[in-house]
């Protein structure tokens, strides 16, 4: 039998698991995108438009689609930044607080779910793996000259 890789165990469940969130994000009319992006705005202080990528760890242009989606739909507003002029803060509308709280419980159910069939010791041996991973991804060493 050959060995699963550790990108092949990674991409196959992180596409299992959006696919759960699209098929019940679907059932708000919405999609995973659109969740993660209210999940990603601060509901009280609004966010930097230019804040988001980089915390969501998504393109300019891939996160620009989502928000202008999200704005025709009434889930956003953008205002100017107070501090800086030159920028845009994205804010939830009441529409939006609500669409992020059925996106954060959905995120929470699933939660539930996987912490009720798994023991906190192996949930803590998978952080720490996972937490290596992002380690050693954001080194940046693994395919030049360098790397051990």
């Amino acid at each position: 039998m050959k060995e699963i890789t550790i990108d092949y165990a990674l991409r196959a469940t992180w596409q299992a698991v959006a696919r759960m969130y699209n098929e019940e994000a679907k059932e708000f009319g919405s999609t995973m995108a659109v969740g993660f992006t209210l999940l990603s705005l601060d509901p009280k202080k609004g966010t930097p438009s230019t804040a988001l990528g980089p915390r969501m760890g998504m393109e300019a242009t891939s996160l620009s689609r989502i928000l202008k989606s999200m704005e025709e739909k009434g889930l956003i507003t953008r205002q100017p930044n107070p501090e800086d002029g030159r920028g845009v803060l994205l804010f939830l509308t009441e529409f939006g607080l609500e669409k992020r709280k059925d996106s954060k419980d959905a995120v929470l159910r699933f939660n539930e779910a996987v912490r009720a069939q798994t023991s906190p010791e192996k949930l803590d041996h998978f952080f720490e793996v996972m937490e290596i991973i992002n380690k050693v991804v954001t080194q940046k060493k693994i395919y030049h000259n360098n790397a051990k």
